[in-house]
């Protein structure tokens, strides 16, 4: 009798909890009006419409709570429940995601879904594993250098001092190893860095740069895709399993059709936002077909000092594995 009594206030106990309004707490670096902010704002009024309002979503845009080292740290004492966040910030949940590192090894973008699909499993599983569970993964366009005085070849940039994240010491190490000058900074000090001449070249997304006006101080933009910004949408598990599993069900499939919108839109957009900052003075250096090869060349000879600086050891040689399949099947 006192077992059945047990068992009764259990489920009266989760189904209380579970009645309970759960307020999402989620953080991002992008800046109110953006693309990626209206996409956390279509996905928090979905989410509430599907769970008849037992799940809110509260957005914190515009890195009000940190850079995105902060928000995995504030993620995993409760003070915030979720981020949509770069690989630079999944990367301290996951090292898989420093597979999207690697320097000109993405050129189009079916080259970064192979990648992706062939590392899905541990992106999503390594994740979890590690207290988060990735609601949707998509990428937010290519990484060009942008300057104050024009890039072409190695030698220009190791001639300027490049903003990195501010804590990325392996990649600060790795740059002062082939004598660049890195400079680590917050991303929310990167304008202020500009200005004062802190800083006066960055590898950067467009459309952020030109939703940051980044480009009114390094107003030029060498054309060569340098890489690919990956991002993902992460709650952590003990705010996830709060949530009803019927409620859960619905809000990634939600959450994933939004992000493959996203993306298959924002793959077309930076371009655009290339077109309006050379409207507004920003000066695009296409390299020559050496100058190219400077690089490329550059990338190479650094790939034993990749391995275990700027891309975990594990993930390199997996990454090296899919790289070589990739090649082959080019051929």
């Amino acid at each position: 009798m006192k077992r059945h009594i047990l068992i009764l206030i259990i489920c009266f106990s989760v189904q209380l909890l579970w009645a309970k309004k759960i307020i999402v707490k989620m953080a991002t670096l992008a800046p109110e009006g953006t693309e990626w902010h209206g996409l956390l704002v279509d996905l928090g009024q979905q989410w509430t419409e599907v769970t008849n309002g037992e799940v809110r979503l509260r957005i914190y845009p515009g890195g009000v709570v940190g850079d995105e080292r902060d928000m995995i740290r504030k993620m995993r004492i409760g003070q915030i429940h979720g981020a949509a966040i770069t690989n630079e910030g999944m990367t301290e949940i996951n090292p898989y995601f420093t597979a999207f590192y690697m320097p000109m090894l993405y050129q189009t973008y079916e080259e970064v879904d192979f990648v992706r699909s062939r590392l899905s499993h541990e992106l999503l599983s390594v994740t979890e594993k590690n207290g988060f569970k990735i609601l949707t993964m998509v990428d937010v366009g290519w990484a060009y250098w942008f300057s104050s005085e024009p890039v072409y070849t190695p030698e220009d940039l190791k001639k300027t001092k490049i903003f990195i994240w501010a804590g990325d010491y392996k990649t600060a190490q790795l740059y002062e190893k082939h004598g660049y000058q890195p400079v680590p900074l917050a991303m929310t000090d990167v304008l202020s860095g500009l200005q004062t001449g802190l800083v006066n070249s960055l590898g950067f997304n467009p459309i952020y740069a030109l939703s940051q006006q980044l480009f009114g101080i390094a107003d030029n933009m060498l054309n060569m895709k340098w890489g690919n910004l990956t991002a993902a949408i992460v709650i952590d598990n003990r705010t996830w399993r709060r949530i009803k599993p019927e409620h859960q069900a619905s809000m990634m499939e939600i959450a994933q059709k939004i992000g493959t919108g996203f993306q298959e839109k924002n793959r077309h957009e930076s371009g655009k936002a290339i077109d309006v900052m050379v409207e507004y003075g920003l000066k695009v250096n296409t390299p020559t077909p050496e100058q190219v090869m400077e690089w490329k060349a550059l990338i190479e000879r650094m790939y034993p000092d990749f391995r275990g600086t700027l891309i975990d050891e594990v993930t390199f040689d997996r990454l090296m594995e899919v790289k070589n399949e990739m090649d082959s099947r080019k051929k």
